[in-house]
Order: structure tokens, then C-alpha cells, then sequence
């Protein structure tokens, strides 16, 4: 496959660029094709539903045949209760790796399924590590499966999920990754990385729009779910056994996104696949990054942390400034960006994927520059009690 350059399409009828990690900015054609009615039971729909599960497979490269996929309606977090709840036994025990908000949620998720689970929090600033994984598996054998996020939005962590899988297999267990904000622009082909199951969502790096998520799983793993479900709705063992059997979704599916995901997974393989998508997404983190350095920003994490979905960055310790004025000033100048969640220090975040290219990356930049000089913001250094925090733990 050749790849192409993306057509970057400027904002639609003056919309700002969102800066976040999705819902994110969608090109033409993703929106044009939410213009057409379709009936759920048609075939014509059943059709789209096959190619769009085939081609989520494609991405998986070497080893795809072990897996199948399924879209569940909702939001990337129903997404993942429904991995949760219909892989980890009523009886098994997960291990949650958590540095942010969404391994928390994980926990949380688990907590009120009332499957047993045990937390590794490493907080704001540092991945989980194999040698913590394999030494926690090894001090509780009751553990069945290992959780991790494959990138964390809540800091822009990129999790080591390779070294993580190593551990989780070389103890005999399983993992199920999170992979929300990072599947399409990073690789997690089975054939490098193990793993039973990972879930992720129409409007991240495909560039598609809200209304599902999609379960990756082995087809044992899906076979062997049967009955573990709290859930009618999220039960992934019921709606990939009726779609193997009717081609059709249990319930009402989201018809005018599963087109636009369709479109959007076309314009994917055009720009190389993960390869390209996750290299025009770097390409925007780096020259975002060294430009909003250049006016004396400084990043949560460090360089090797660093991924290329969303960064985080803390905020000014500067008097004048104050983030709800920044956001409104952005906002103006045509740029939507995302507000910390972070427990420790404030921060703010700016994403890098979407219709957005590096030359986009530099107008975010120069209008943080102009939004700074209109707030009278001298300097855009953090606390100085920030940065020993950093130093302190990443030490």
C-alpha cells in the first residue's frame, strides 16, 4: 500500500480545531457521510457492519486471524465496562495499573461490577513497569488478569505496554489493554505485543465520530465470556454471537457513525495505516511541544514519556494568568484545547490527533503567544514547586 499525504481540511464553516483526545476534528467526508438515513436491518448496513469489523481486524497485522472484533453502542467507557465485565470472571481477580484518571475509572469500574482487583497507582507523572507487574503477580497468585491504559490522556503517558505484556504472560496471566487513545496511531499487533483483549473508539485516531466503541478480542476469550456479563446491553459474549449468526447489531446500532467510521478508516489506509497516522500525530506533538517550550511552557512529563496523542503541560505560575480567560482566548483565535486532570498541580492539555497537521500545530503556538502578550502574562514558567515535584519523582 502507497501511502499519501492527508488532505487537511481547514475548520468547517469556522468551527475551531478541537484540541482534545476525542472528540476530535473530523475531515469532510466523515461528516458528509452521516448525510444519508440507513435501516439498521438492512443489508446494505449489515454489509458495512462486516467491512468495518474486517477492516479494524486489518490493523492487528500478523495474528489477526486468532481475534475478532465488536462494536458495542455507547461511549469508550461503556466500551470498556463491557471488556471488564465479560473477560474477568465473577471469581477471577484483576490487577489495575493506573497513573491518571482513566486506570482509576478501570478500578472504579471494577469496584462496582464487584469483581476483587488490586491497585498499582503510580500517579501523575510515571508508567507502570514489567518488574512492578511480574513482582505483584508473583506475591498474589490469585491474580487473573492485569488491566492496563495503553495511553494515558489524563498526563499524555504513553504506557510501556510491551514490557508490561511480558511480565503478564511469563506469570501465567492475561491482560486487557485500554487502548482508547492510542489504537490507529500505535502499534499493538498481537504478533509483538500480547494481550486477550483491548477496546478503543470510533472518534480517536481514526478520526471518526462519538456513538461506539469496538472490543479486539480472541475468539477463545469471546467464547469463554459466555455468561460472565452483569449486563444485558454490555455483554460482548452476546453481541459478537448474534452478529456471527445475523450480521446484525442486539440493539439499535449507530447507523450514521458507522458510516462516518467507515469513511474515516478509508482515509486511515491512505495516509499508511498506523504508520502514517501515528507519524503525521508525532510530527504535531514535536512541533507543538518546541514551540510552546520556546514561550516558556513546560511539560508534565519527560521526553521518553511523552506521547504523541495529547500533552500536558502546566500552567503559568504568573499572577495574570488564569486558565479560564487562556481557554476563552484560544477559543477566539479558533482553538479548543482541554483543561487538566491532573490531583497534584494545575495544568491544561493539548491534543495532537485529528484533521491537524504540523503547519496547524504552529498556529496553536502562535496563538498561545498572542493569547499570553493580550493577558500580560510575563512568563509561562510553572511553580518552581512543580518542577521539583517532576524531578523528585521521576528520579
Amino acid at each position: 500500500m502507497t501511502a499519501s499525504a492527508p488532505q487537511i481540511d481547514p475548520p468547517f464553516l469556522g468551527e475551531p480545531y478541537l484540541l482534545t483526545p476525542g472528540p476530535l476534528t473530523t475531515s469532510y467526508e466523515v461528516k458528509q457521510a452521516m448525510l444519508r438515513d440507513w435501516g439498521s436491518w438492512d443489508d446494505d448496513f449489515r454489509a458495512m457492519t462486516r467491512d468495518m469489523r474486517s477492516r479494524l481486524l486489518a490493523l492487528l497485522g500478523d495474528g489477526a486471524g486468532e481475534y475478532d472484533c465488536v462494536p458495542m453502542q455507547g461511549s469508550g467507557s461503556f466500551a470498556v465496562e463491557a471488556m471488564l465485565a465479560s473477560f474477568v470472571p465473577r471469581d477471577g481477580k484483576a490487577l489495575v495499573l493506573a497513573n491518571g484518571a482513566y486506570g482509576l475509572r478501570s478500578a472504579q469500574t471494577l469496584q462496582y461490577l464487584g469483581r476483587d482487583y488490586q491497585l498499582l497507582d503510580k500517579g501523575d507523572y510515571l508508567p507502570p513497569r514489567g518488574d512492578e507487574v511480574a513482582q505483584i503477580l508473583a506475591e498474589d497468585p490469585s491474580i487473573t488478569h492485569v488491566v492496563a491504559i495503553h495511553c494515558e490522556t489524563s498526563s499524555g503517558i504513553l504506557n510501556p505496554v510491551e514490557e508490561i505484556s511480558e511480565a503478564v504472560y511469563a506469570a501465567g496471566r492475561k491482560l486487557l489493554i485500554d487502548s482508547m487513545s492510542a489504537f490507529g496511531a500505535i502499534e499493538l499487533q498481537p504478533s509483538q505485543i500480547r494481550y486477550e483483549a483491548m477496546v478503543s473508539s470510533a472518534n480517536k485516531c481514526i478520526e471518526g465520530v462519538p456513538g461506539f466503541g469496538f472490543v479486539i478480542a480472541r475468539k477463545e476469550e469471546l467464547e469463554a465470556a459466555k455468561g460472565n456479563s452483569h449486563s444485558l446491553s454490555l455483554d460482548v459474549h452476546a453481541q459478537w454471537a448474534h452478529m456471527e449468526k445475523t450480521g446484525q447489531w442486539r440493539f439499535t446500532p449507530p447507523t450514521h457513525v458507522v458510516a462516518a467510521f467507515l469513511e474515516a478508516l478509508k482515509a486511515h489506509e491512505a495516509e499508511g495505516g498506523v504508520a502514517g497516522r501515528g507519524g503525521r500525530y508525532t510530527r504535531n506533538r514535536d512541533v507543538m511541544v518546541a514551540g510552546m517550550r520556546e514561550l516558556g511552557f513546560e511539560t508534565l512529563l519527560q521526553n521518553r514519556w511523552l506521547s504523541p496523542i495529547i500533552v500536558t503541560f502546566f500552567c503559568p505560575a504568573d499572577a495574570n494568568f488564569v486558565f479560564g480567560r487562556f481557554y476563552d482566548l484560544m477559543k477566539e483565535k479558533g482553538f479548543i484545547i482541554y483543561p487538566g486532570k491532573l490531583t497534584v498541580v494545575d495544568s491544561f492539555r493539548v491534543g495532537c490527533i485529528g484533521q491537524m497537521d504540523e503547519n496547524v500545530m504552529r498556529q496553536v503556538v502562535t496563538a498561545a503567544k498572542e493569547t499570553l502578550a493580550e493577558m500580560g502574562v510575563a512568563s509561562a514558567a510553572p511553580p518552581a514547586a512543580a518542577l521539583e515535584e517532576r524531578a523528585k519523582l521521576a528520579a
